[in-house]
């Protein structure tokens, strides 16, 4: 055990390294700024995986970087909105809000 907490000591990423993880400690603020924001900061980490990016979203349309009045982007909204607290209200478990959320990646 000592031996690790040495190495862990000692290691010192190189300057991107450290960048990288420094903007993910940021974004990851970030995000968990928003949860609160909206109320969802107590939901469990699997949930809050799979509605990361449209948490992400939200924020990027605060900040002014776009604007979208897409219905396809609305209706998700909603049915984030609708699950989401649907799962808190305990009409629904977590496992029927996770699949209803989940979504399938474009390659």
């Amino acid at each position: 055990m000592e031996t690790a907490q040495k190495i862990s000591r000692s290691f010192q990423p190189e300057p991107v390294l450290r960048s990288i993880f420094i903007e993910a400690e940021l974004e990851h603020r970030q995000i968990q700024q928003m949860f609160d924001m909206l109320g969802w900061g107590d939901l469990p980490e699997d949930l809050k995986y799979t509605i990361k990016e449209d948490v992400k979203g939200y924020i990027d349309e605060l900040e002014g970087n776009y604007s979208t009045n897409c219905p396809l982007v609305q209706r998700r909204r909603e049915s984030v909105d609708f699950w989401v607290n649907s799962f808190k209200d305990g009409i629904c478990s977590l496992e029927n809000a996770l699949e209803a959320l989940k979504t399938t990646r474009l390659r």
